[in-house]
């Protein structure tokens, strides 16, 4: 099976057929003036070079020559096949809480690589579908636009922690605003974006803002890591863990899961909840 680029430089083959056409009349013409001129055998003799034999050799190089640069100038490509296909995929944002509070080990081995191998794990059940990564603590953070290349996504991911963000805090609004700007506006593509997080939002517009994406054709999954019960959130040096973080009145902060603010955002955008302590529930989902 085989493709030509170029198909009209095939009409030049039609012109080796009159180039035979000339070379033969032009090597009857020569025989012609050989008889006028004497004997024909005494001639070749005296003109051994003009041999009908080399003169046909030549011609036939020359014109498996300009047959074969005409067949290259058609760019055949053999064994291919082009063609048009209308992409059917999803554009997903991955929106990942990279706050203190998911450093919490009240899941293994932390919130936050529990939240790498949860979209790690979507990743891998992809299949065509685009995606682009937001970071997010008291502020939302670029880590990567919407690409096809996973593997570029999966390095990105691993890279992901609390100092990406210099402010502190859990700003759900800025999340979505920033995760919603990622897509392109007249793209008939479905619109997803999954937001894994422990929940415990600082922000006062989350709601606002999901209501904005629905209004641009985006639905909102949520993921909640962590526990009720909670953790505190282990402060590390070279490791290992020194103390834990304590608030204004020196007590030790223990963080907890907050799955009604997840589970407002995706109810508001008509998408869905879902808790993480299953990786399998979750790529099902």
């Amino acid at each position: 099976m085989y493709e030509l680029d170029e198909k009209i430089y095939l009409y030049l083959l039609l012109l080796l057929p009159l180039l035979a056409l000339v070379f033969l009349y032009n090597l009857y013409w020569k025989r012609k003036k050989q008889r006028e001129f004497g004997d024909l055998a005494i001639v070749r003799k005296l003109s051994p070079a003009s041999s009908v034999f080399k003169h046909v050799l030549k011609f036939t190089v020359v014109i498996v020559a300009l047959a074969s640069l005409v067949v290259a100038l058609a760019n055949p490509k053999i064994g291919t096949k082009m063609e048009t296909v209308k992409r059917e995929g999803i554009d997903i944002v991955f929106a990942m809480d990279v706050s203190k509070s998911m450093l919490a080990e009240d899941v293994a081995p932390s919130r936050l690589e529990k939240s790498k191998q949860l979209v790690s794990q979507m990743i891998n059940s992809l299949a065509g579908d685009r995606i682009g990564i937001v970071a997010y603590a008291g502020s939302a953070f670029p880590v990567l636009p919407i690409t096809t290349d996973y593997g570029v996504a999966k390095m990105y991911l691993q890279g992901m922690n609390p100092g990406m963000v210099s402010s502190q805090g859990t700003s759900l609004d800025d999340a979505i605003k920033m995760a919603t700007g990622y897509f392109d506006k007249d793209s008939k593509t479905s619109k997803l974006i999954i937001m894994i997080s422990d929940g415990e939002d600082h922000s006062e517009g989350a709601q606002d803002a999901a209501e904005e994406a629905k209004k641009a054709g985006v639905k909102i999954i949520t993921i909640g890591v962590g526990t009720e019960k909670g953790g505190p959130i282990p402060l590390r040096k070279n490791g290992t863990v020194e103390s834990f973080q304590r608030d204004r009145e020196n007590q030790v902060v223990v963080t907890k899961l907050n799955e009604n603010s997840l589970k407002e955002i995706a109810k508001d955008t008509k998408g869905g909840y879902v808790y993480g302590g299953s990786t399998k529930e979750v790529t099902d989902y």
